[in-house]
């Protein structure tokens, strides 16, 4: 009806042009039956030919403004329509999407990207512009395991500049099972306060067990069962985005297959995803390739899509085998399973002296249970043989580095330093720690360049920092990953880089409309300097922030100019709309601001694809 509606003004315009050119009406060329003045008639004519012809030019101009962009942005439309917050000129645009660079500029309005292409060209006006001349524009960069929880919500620091620096806008905290134990009361925390980065919380499987079955080795009951989904139900209901677990670590450790498939099914019933560190990284229980076949099974059988955090094989007796972890993947991949992953650029780890060292049994009942067997002679021996097991698996005493501990003068030294200054053994030193400070954080250096840069080459891989005290990753991931990988060594090219760094990360966690540059996004963008960006942070110096961040924009707001923090808290906390809120809204999608070049062509709304039917609150 519609269609048949705009074909009728210009059917109408033609006739009657035609009829004025034909002079139908002409008081000269015709006669009529009765003596009427001919002066009325002409005044009939022009009466009647001039709205028409209006209201048909007016129809005829709209109909042509639907099917083709205008010629000039200026002249079609008003000056409150063209007019941009801010506006990046002749950068070099590294979309996202793994697409070659081009050159481009990039306009936003409010917090979303309103257009992308030649500003020159669309007679575009902004309060700001940025000129981006030889730096590169790209999607801000999406970390998918990170340890901010606490920074967030400490006045302190909830700027997160460590990773704005970076060229993070968005971080992903709650991994390893350990998470906020009420998720709605986090997020709203972050909302009054304010945050600098963008932040998605999961719901951590250690919390949620701990909180049923303590630090026992107990299998739960029927009931304790259903009160874990429960809690899982709650967390996903309030906003989190999937479920984390941490495998490797006591109390998680205990918990059989079985049971978190039975939680991860609750979490993707409600869309989320399955983030894990694996049960094994070395040949701890069931071995790294057990591990990968056991997160595997567990995508598969709870249908979940599930993501390896910090992917590697930990320790000389598994190098080598990033290999086959990349085969098991792909073929799980091939078979219909979502399996992803993540790494950091650096060949340290990081986790506690306690972690690394002592068998999970000792832990069983806490710390305080620890400390009696500690000091139990029956035990000590079984606990120290066990102890050194685990020290050859992590590549020696030389190999552990304290990065973080009560006694700071234990920071910055190596186990084997500590165990000869006392005149002991390391595994001996090490408990000694354990026992008298409550341990310590390390790096612990495992790992072979070779698995690193196999791993970095997948494109499933996103990049992430796991970012902990005391290990450069935390302040130097992603900046790190550039000047290394993509400038030095060209192991990787930019593009590839920025879209395992942003598009895949917001794809795969299905975070919506951010990752990329493109209209009608939000605008996380970031404008960096390929001559100098780069990691600062050693082992040495930990916490030395990145340089060659020119410019982060977080949702529309500059929150780093000119290398400078702004003091700006741009960031939100976002929240994953389940499938049930949906319904609930009739499984209609919010508004999105239309782009420029929507707003003049409104079929380009139609055809316009939605990333996952999701929904971002701020």
């Amino acid at each position: 009806m519609l269609k048949s509606f705009s074909e009728w003004p210009k059917k109408v315009a033609r006739f009657l042009i035609r009829i004025y050119n034909r002079r139908t009406l002409s008081t000269a060329n015709f006669r009529f039956p009765v003596s009427i003045p001919r002066r009325f008639l002409a005044r009939l004519a022009i009466t009647l030919f001039v709205p028409l012809a209006l209201v048909a030019f007016l129809g005829l101009t709209g109909s042509i403004s639907q099917t083709v962009p205008a010629v000039s942005a200026r002249d079609a439309r008003a000056p409150s329509d063209q007019q941009l917050d801010l506006l990046i000129l002749h950068g070099q645009l590294v979309d996202g999407s793994g697409r070659k660079p081009r050159t481009a500029d990039v306009g936003t309005r409010g917090d979303r990207i309103v257009f992308v292409g030649d500003a020159r060209k669309a007679h575009l006006d902004a309060t700001r512009t940025i000129d981006a001349t030889g730096l590169v524009v790209a999607p801000g960069f999406i970390d998918p395991h990170t340890h901010t929880l606490g920074d967030l919500s400490d006045s302190n620091h909830k700027s997160n500049l460590a990773y704005l620096m970076q060229g993070v806008t968005t971080v992903v905290t709650g991994n390893d099972g350990s998470s906020a134990a009420n998720i709605g009361e986090t997020l709203r925390k972050w909302d009054a306060q304010g945050i600098g980065t963008n932040a998605i919380l999961l719901a951590g499987f250690g919390t949620i067990r701990s909180r049923i079955l303590g630090s026992t080795d107990a299998q739960p009951s029927a009931a304790q069962l259903e009160e874990m989904k429960a809690l899982v139900a709650r967390a996903m209901d309030e906003g989190a985005f999937g479920m984390s677990t941490g495998l490797y670590y006591a109390p998680q450790s205990y918990a059989k297959t079985e049971e978190v498939i039975e939680l991860s099914k609750v979490a993707a019933a409600r869309g989320g995803v399955y983030d894990t560190h694996m049960r094994d990284e070395n040949s701890y229980s069931i071995g790294l390739l057990g591990a990968i076949k056991e997160t595997i099974r567990i995508g598969r059988e709870a249908k979940i899509p599930v993501h390896i955090s910090h992917i590697k094989a930990l320790g000389p007796e598994v190098w080598g085998q990033s290999k086959q972890s990349i085969e098991l993947m792909k073929r799980a991949r091939a078979e219909g399973v979502d399996v992803a992953a993540c790494q950091y650029p650096y060949d340290a780890s990081g986790t506690s002296l306690e972690a690394a060292l002592v068998p999970r049994w000792a832990e069983v009942g806490g710390r305080g249970e620890l400390l009696k067997r500690i000091d139990n002679s029956a035990v000590r021996p079984r606990l120290l043989t066990e102890m050194q097991d685990n020290l050859k698996r992590r590549g020696g005493a030389e190999s552990l580095l304290i990065t973080d501990a009560r006694d700071r003068q234990l920071i910055g030294k190596r186990l084997s330093a500590i165990a000869a200054e006392r005149k002991q053994s390391p595994v001996e030193a090490a408990l000694e720690i354990i026992r008298t400070t409550g341990g310590a954080g390390v790096a612990s250096f495992n790992m072979s360049e070779k698995d690193i840069e196999r791993f970095m080459k997948e494109k499933f891989v996103m990049t992430c920092s796991d970012g902990s005290t005391g290990h450069p990753r935390k302040y130097g991931t992603f900046t790190r990953k550039l000047r290394e990988y993509v400038y030095h060594r060209r192991l990787i090219s930019l593009p590839f880089a920025v879209r395992n760094g942003s598009a895949l990360t917001a794809e795969w966690f299905r975070i919506p409309e951010r990752g990329l540059i493109r209209e009608g996004y939000f605008a996380d963008v970031i404008v960096f300097d390929e001559k100098i960006v780069s990691d600062r942070a050693t082992y040495e110096q930990p916490e030395l922030l990145s340089v060659g961040m020119k410019f982060v924009i977080v949702n529309g707001r500059l929150a780093v100019e000119n290398g400078a923090y702004t003091g700006t808290l741009a960031g939100r906390a976002l929240r994953k709309k389940s499938p049930s809120s949906d319904l609930k809204s009739g499984g209609k999608r919010s508004a999105t601001p239309l782009s420029i070049h929507e707003r003049r062509n409104p079929k380009i709304v139609q055809s316009a694809a939605v990333v996952g039917g999701l929904q971002s609150f701020s």
